[in-house]
């Protein structure tokens, strides 16, 4: 799991250099057709085609769907925040994961984790700064993320334990084109060309780009195929709370990658704002395994 969110951070990092000269959904179209190549490649010579057919389809797609929005509105936000905001507005997702799995689940969520869930939230509003000339709405794009996440982190826990990782990774690759494809086909038509000029990484479809561009995309596509399936064969042979504080490393290797790439060092508020998100999401997790442990006997 380490090392899926190494990767995914440093493909993070990529977005943000080449976000100036791509579109988000022609860099998800991109993206996703080098996906697809790799993913046909490796099938063919690894893993064969043999259960690659999913158990649940209507599961399968309602995951994917949930990922192509979370990673959406994760993409969407990072030209325009720090890595290290990008990944702490992300990373209230295990707080989300309680909450929608008293709410929608119905299990039971205990004071300390109801409190762990208010600190988890504040540090995120200390991160965001709301009122203040800091505050950025788009700041917002990464907790719909997490939203999104923490609802496939469920369905995948729940309805897509028994799919074969490479399954789940080729119907995402899917969503992913098609997204893709329905972002560069609206926003081609100049429809939407005063919100082009002001979000062109937003509001404009295709853009003209050179050999190096497609390059680090496709390395891109390689360090998020990879992760992905890292990631869901971590999250189908282990409890996710288990898994909570591994997860949280990511928010190191963003900062890291911040400070390499745009010297981009979070404020005080910012870090504090990191450790009380991450503090909550494992205390949450913790305290998940706790209940499973007391279930099981």
């Amino acid at each position: 799991m380490v090392g899926s969110l190494f990767m995914l951070a440093f493909q993070d990092s990529l977005v943000k250099l080449i976000s100036s000269d791509v579109s988000l959904w022609q860099y998800q179209f991109l993206r996703a057709s080098f996906n697809l190549v790799l993913l046909v490649m490796m099938t063919r010579l690894f893993w064969g085609t043999e259960g690659l057919r999913p158990k649940r389809l209507w599961a399968v797609a309602l995951r994917s769907l949930l990922l192509g929005a979370a990673m959406t509105l994760f993409f969407g936000g990072i030209p325009f925040l720090s890595l290290a905001n990008v990944a702490a507005g992300l990373y209230v997702f295990p707080l989300f994961v309680a909450v929608l799995s008293s709410a929608v689940l119905g299990e039971r969520v205990g004071p300390r984790r109801i409190m762990a869930i208010i600190c988890g939230f504040t540090g995120t509003l200390l991160m965001l700064k709301p009122g203040t000339d800091a505050f950025k709405l788009v700041g917002l794009m990464p907790i719909g993320a997490a939203f999104c996440y923490a609802s496939t982190i469920l369905v995948t826990r729940k309805l897509c334990r028994e799919e074969s990782p490479v399954t789940l990774t080729y119907a995402v690759s899917v969503v992913f084109l098609s997204l893709g494809t329905v972002g560069i086909t609206v926003f081609s038509g100049g429809t939407f060309s005063e919100l082009a000029t002001s979000w062109p990484y937003l509001f404009t479809g295709w853009n003209s780009v050179g050999l190096g561009i497609f390059a680090i995309i496709a390395f891109c596509s390689c360090l998020n195929m990879f992760a992905n399936i890292g990631l869901a064969k971590a999250y189908q042979t282990a409890e996710a709370s288990w898994l909570a504080p591994f997860d949280y490393s990511y928010l190191i290797f963003a900062t890291f990658w911040g400070v390499v790439m745009w010297d981009d060092l979070p404020d005080a508020l910012s870090f504090i704002g990191m450790f009380l998100i991450a503090g909550a999401g494992i205390f949450v997790a913790w305290r998940e395994r706790q209940e499973s442990r007391k279930a099981a006997a």
